[in-house]
């Protein structure tokens, strides 16, 4: 064991946290940050407030507010500047989670995208120059909660159980201001305690000797799940301006801390523990990551599992040697494949079913039509022949009284000369 001595005078390596300091600054930062949660819980709204950014704007929406079918993983980045720091930022959007019908799995699309970036910076970390090293992976998650006042949703448990041993989550609840101030902390107790019933693992701060990060940590550790408001509109309330959203019966303030927990997401992930995050993410989930992988890898002491510079985490872990596990693999896709076919050759006969049932639709509709069409040409003709006859009989008509009048004129004609004739004599 070293003596601890204190040097008299000035030597100078007190000066090397100001070495840290200036090739932190020169390197600059990177950070991950992943939000899951439902369409319309304001997430790409909260992301503009907490950065000061327009990461998403009209031009440019949010991914949530894009259509999709289907959960997808969509990343968008942002270089910050601020006092000469530059910050790397990544965000991590799913649209699609929670708005189906069926949410089935909807997790395994965050799963697969979590493990890829483990796997991308465990390949760096093999390679033999290992000197670029981008760090993609995903520091924190913010899992917005809707404010139903009724605890947390199945989704929302079967989602942060699957993925707590993965990255650090950090409970939200969307649109507190939706909510009363009653309302809303019972509504954080309720989940905190489905939380502890069903044993998630939520991030934890870390424990200090120094008294400050204690009692910062603990304050914010008693505000979990953190209720937050998010908004860019500056409004003025009395003679101030301050971002908030208006309302009818008054103004919900997004940096007040009597109306939202906002500011303390904002120090917690920005100002206090960005760097515990990344070391988190670093020591505790990477690390499980890569022991597990690893230790599948070295198995019999061959590492048979790299194929092309990837490292691929097997299926099983029982003791199967790799060849066994890559036939197994091999005969799981041939028989993907079958089914996949089969369930094709269905949809393609149901679809002829259609098609054919279409055809002989629109041939009835077409038969009916040319029924209708027929039946009204007739009674059409009937109508016709029915003015050809009375037109006849009023001719045949007016030709009687024709005749009758030329008659009665040329017996008129007649008895006038007979008339005539007599006064001659």
């Amino acid at each position: 064991m070293g003596q601890q001595k204190n040097v008299e005078g000035y030597v100078g390596f007190a000066n090397l946290p100001n070495q840290v300091y200036r090739k932190s600054v020169k390197r600059g930062f990177e950070f991950t940050l992943m939000v899951v949660g439902e369409s319309g819980l304001g997430k790409s709204t909260l992301i503009n407030s907490l950065f000061l950014t327009d990461l998403y704007s009209s031009e440019y929406p949010g991914p949530s507010h894009r259509i999709k079918k289907t959960v997808q993983v969509e990343q968008s980045k942002v270089l910050i500047k601020e006092g000469g720091v530059q910050l790397l930022l990544t965000i991590v959007d799913t649209p699609g989670f929670g708005d189906a019908v069926d949410n089935s799995n909807c997790w395994q699309q965050v799963i697969d995208y979590i493990d890829s970036k483990f796997e991308d910076y465990l390949n760096a970390e093999s390679r033999v120059n290992r000197r670029q090293m981008p760090d993609n992976r995903v520091h924190g998650c913010l899992y917005f909660i809707a404010p139903s006042g009724h605890g947390l949703k199945p989704l929302d448990i079967e989602f942060m159980k699957r993925l707590h041993e993965k990255v650090n989550i950090i409970p939200l609840i969307a649109k507190a201001d939706t909510m009363t101030p009653e309302e809303c902390q019972q509504f954080k107790k309720q989940i905190i305690k489905e939380i502890q019933e069903h044993k998630i693992r939520i991030y934890e701060f870390p424990e200090t000797d120094d008294e400050e990060e204690t009692r910062i940590a603990r304050k914010i550790k008693d505000c979990l799940p953190l209720a937050v408001v998010g908004s860019n509109t500056i409004i003025e309330v009395n003679g101030k301006r301050v971002r908030g959203r208006q309302y009818p019966w008054g103004v919900a303030e997004v940096e007040n801390g009597e109306h939202c927990d906002f500011t303390i997401l904002r120090n917690m992930l920005i100002r206090t523990h960005m760097h515990d995050l990344k070391d988190v993410t670093n020591n505790v989930h990477y690390e499980n990551y890569r022991s597990k992988n690893l230790a599948a890898v070295s198995c019999n002491g061959v590492d048979n599992n790299r194929s092309k510079g990837q490292l691929t985490k097997p299926e099983t872990t029982d003791g199967m040697s790799p060849l066994d596990q890559m036939e197994e693999e091999r005969r799981e896709h041939v028989a993907k494949m079958m089914k996949m076919e089969q369930e094709m050759e269905q949809v393609f006969e149901m679809k002829v079913k259609e098609k054919l049932q279409k055809l002989k639709d629109s041939e009835m509709e077409l038969q009916r039509r040319h029924e209708q069409m027929k039946k009204n040409l007739e009674a059409l003709h009937k109508e016709l022949e029915e003015k050809r006859r009375q037109q006849e009989e009023e001719k045949a008509s007016w030709e009687a009284q024709q005749r009758i009048l030329e008659q009665q004129k040329l017996e008129a004609s007649r008895t006038l000369e007979k008339n005539k004739k007599k006064k001659i004599f």
